[in-house]
Order: structure tokens, then C-alpha cells, then sequence
């Protein structure tokens, strides 16, 4: 092969090179941010926890673990960041469906496994039960009992979970953990049915009351796309992994004033 033809094939090497490296960076970008900004669902609640975003008191703005992790994923797209707040999980998924959504972090399960594509977990939580002062209930498995009321958020995992679960316990639903909360205060429940992490702020504000010891599930949060855009499941898996090993997960938590809460560990994907 004389030295023009070697030259043309170390170019046109150059070249595939090139035009696959661009299709790396494109791709994921095009399929993250389609209208040129990274639109990051998330759910507003009353209590800060690895999922619920909450209100600054002074200014107002959404704070919290998955406000930090979605805008350090648009920095590294290199887009800006725009927050789609959602009033409960459901809602959040119809706006997934809807396409107002590129990226969120939810609990994983079988039904949003339909609409979702899930990557690496950030944190997993047991599910237990809070019950108010005076309950005779000592553990988690002594719950279901005929005449037992047990509140949970509807359409949530834990209400799928519970239905399999629970034979002789009776369950009752609310939109929100604060509706959860009234139901047990005013005597309409004889337990809440949530994540460890969001019942223990809970049980701080109803005197006398006990989160239980064990549980009924443990869940995996994760980060995750619409389904059918591949590129940028891959994108934010490794994204997610990366801000596992850096602490940067860790430092979202404990910014969230989630002190004492453990990151999941790397998962082999």
C-alpha cells in the first residue's frame, strides 16, 4: 500500500471515529432533553425525604435530593434545568406519559416499569407502619388483624404491595402522606402504611406515636427515563453511578437535612 492510500485510510478511520464519537454525545442529549432543556419531574410534599422536594421557607424555591441530582444532570448535558412540580406520584406519571417529562426519580415497580425505564438505585428504604399513642400493636406483623385500618397513599408502591399482602387488615387510601397524617390523628386509621424515612417525621409530630419495628418491603429509588429512549437510560445510569461513588448523593442528602440516611450501593449493570 503505497503512502497516499495509507494516508486516505488513517483518514477516513479519523472520520468513523469522529462521526461515532458525535453520535455518543448527540444522542443522549437529543433523547434527554428533546426541546433544549432538561425537564425534570418532581413531587412536592411537607416532609423532605430521598423523593419529595419541599419549599425553602425564605424563598420559596423547591429543595431538596432530587432538585440536586436533576440539575447536576443538566449541567453535565450541558442544558438548562427546568423543574415539573407534581402534587403526588400519580400525577407525576401521567405527566411522564404525557411527554412534559425527560427525567425523574421515583420508587421502581412493576407498574411503572410500563412507562419507565429505570437505572441504578440511589437509596433503598424499608416500608413499615406508624401507629398512634395508645396502639396495642408492637411490631410490624401483627398489623394484619380484622377491624385494623391501615392508611396508605393511593396508587402508591406500597398500596400495590399491601393489597397482595394484607388478608384480614382493612386498607384506606389518601392523595398525600399529610392525608395519611390527618387520617391517623383524627382516629379514621389505626396505621400508616410509608417508607421508614418519611414516618419517623412523622411519628415527631404526633406525640406518643411508634414507628414499628420490622417492616412489610423494601424498596429501590431510582433515577429514570420514558421508556423506548435508550441512549438515555444508559446516559443517566452512568450518570447516577458516578454521583454514587463521588459522594455527591451523599452530599444531596445531608443537604436535604437527611442526616444518617445510606446510599445505595453500585450495582453491576
Amino acid at each position: 500500500m503505497n503512502l497516499r492510500n495509507v494516508l486516505t485510510l488513517v483518514a477516513a478511520i479519523s472520520l468513523t471515529a469522529c462521526a461515532a464519537a458525535d453520535r455518543k454525545t448527540s444522542v443522549p442529549i437529543a433523547e434527554l432533553a428533546p426541546t433544549g432543556k432538561l425537564r425534570v419531574g418532581i413531587v412536592f410534599g411537607t416532609i423532605a425525604s430521598p423523593f419529595l422536594t419541599t419549599k425553602d421557607p425564605a424563598s420559596g424555591q423547591p429543595r431538596g435530593v432530587t432538585v440536586d441530582l436533576g440539575s447536576a444532570l443538566a449541567r453535565q448535558v450541558g442544558v438548562p434545568v427546568e423543574l415539573v412540580p407534581y402534587s403526588t406520584p400519580p400525577a407525576l406519571i401521567d405527566g411522564v406519559k404525557s411527554g412534559a417529562v425527560d427525567v425523574t426519580f421515583v420508587p421502581i415497580d412493576s407498574e411503572r416499569a410500563k412507562v419507565l425505564d429505570f437505572g441504578p438505585a440511589y437509596f433503598i428504604f424499608e416500608s413499615t407502619y406508624l401507629v398512634p399513642d395508645g396502639s396495642s400493636i408492637r411490631s410490624a406483623a401483627e398489623i394484619d388483624r380484622i377491624g385494623v385500618r391501615v392508611a396508605v397513599q393511593d396508587k402508591s408502591v406500597m398500596a400495590v404491595q399491601l393489597k397482595g399482602l394484607l388478608k384480614n387488615a382493612t386498607l384506606t387510601v389518601g392523595a398525600t402522606a399529610e392525608d395519611l397524617y390527618d387520617m391517623l390523628r383524627a382516629g379514621k386509621a389505626d396505621a400508616i402504611a410509608h417508607g421508614r424515612p418519611l414516618l419517623i417525621p412523622l411519628s415527631q409530630r404526633l406525640p406518643g406515636s411508634r414507628v414499628l419495628d420490622g417492616g412489610f418491603s423494601s424498596t429501590r429509588l431510582a433515577v429514570a427515563v420514558l421508556r423506548g429512549r435508550p441512549d438515555a437510560r444508559v446516559y443517566v445510569s452512568q450518570f447516577i453511578e458516578s454521583a454514587k461513588s463521588s459522594g455527591a448523593v451523599q452530599q444531596a442528602f445531608d443537604r436535604a437535612g437527611l442526616k444518617g440516611l445510606s446510599v445505595a450501593p453500585p450495582e453491576q449493570r
